[in-house]
C-alpha cells in the first residue's frame, strides 16, 4: 500500500515541480543565459529525425548557373545573419544559438565550410521550413522551390573552388533587409509615435 501511495504522489508531484520550474522563470530563455544542460542534444535529436524523415532529392547540378543564382540568393537573403567570407555577420553572433557562419571553414575541420558536409536536401529542408526558436525563418513564401535548391546547392559546394562570377557576387557587402534598417524620419515620413 505504501508503494502505491508513493507511486501516486510521485506521478502528481514530479509534474507539479516541473510546472513550477517553468512558471517561475527558472528556464534559461534569454540569449545571454548559459545553455540548459544537454540542450543541444535535446533539440538536435528531433530536428535531425524530422529532416531525415522528410528529405527529398534534387535534380539540380552544381553548375555555374545554379551556383551563381545561389550566391545571389545567399548575399541577398542569408548573409545578414550568416555572414560572408571574411565578413562575419553583425547580427548572427547575437542570436542563440549563434547563426552559423556559412562561408567560413570549421575550426575543427578546415575542409568543411559552413554546411558543406551536409547534403543539399538537409539545407533545403531548413530553408524551406525554418527552425523554431533559433531565428532561422522559413523561406517557403519568400523564395521559389528552384531558388531554395540553388542556395542549398551553393552552400553544399562552399568548400570547393567557385567560378569568378560567384566570387564577384560574394565580395559584395550584404545589405540588411528593409525591416532591419533603422527608421530615419524625414518630412514625408515622421518618426513613429
Amino acid at each position: 500500500m505504501r508503494f502505491l501511495l508513493g507511486f501516486i504522489i510521485g506521478i502528481v508531484l514530479v509534474p507539479l515541480v516541473g510546472l513550477a520550474y517553468l512558471m517561475y522563470g527558472n528556464v534559461p530563455v534569454a540569449v545571454s543565459d548559459p545553455p540548459f544542460p544537454h540542450e543541444a542534444q535535446i533539440v538536435h535529436m528531433p530536428l535531425n529525425a524530422r529532416i531525415q524523415k522528410e528529405q527529398v532529392g534534387t535534380h539540380m547540378q552544381p553548375d555555374q548557373t545554379n551556383l551563381t543564382a545561389g550566391a545571389h540568393i545567399y548575399v541577398d537573403r542569408c548573409a545578414f545573419c550568416h555572414g560572408q567570407h571574411n565578413k562575419p555577420a553583425a547580427i548572427g553572433a547575437h542570436m542563440y544559438p549563434d547563426a552559423p557562419s556559412l562561408l567560413e571553414p570549421h575550426h575543427n575541420n578546415p575542409d568543411v565550410v559552413g554546411v558543406s558536409d551536409d547534403p543539399p536536401s538537409e539545407t533545403y529542408w531548413k530553408v524551406l521550413n525554418g527552425i523554431r526558436l533559433t531565428g532561422m525563418p522559413s523561406f517557403k513564401t519568400q523564395l521559389s522551390d528552384d531558388e531554395m535548391w540553388q542556395v542549398s546547392i551553393f552552400l553544399a559546394n562552399a568548400n570547393k573552388p567557385m567560378p569568378p562570377a560567384v566570387l564577384d557576387i560574394l565580395n559584395r557587402a550584404p545589405a540588411p533587409p528593409a525591416e532591419a534598417r533603422p527608421h530615419v524620419p524625414t518630412p514625408e515620413t515622421p518618426a513613429p509615435q
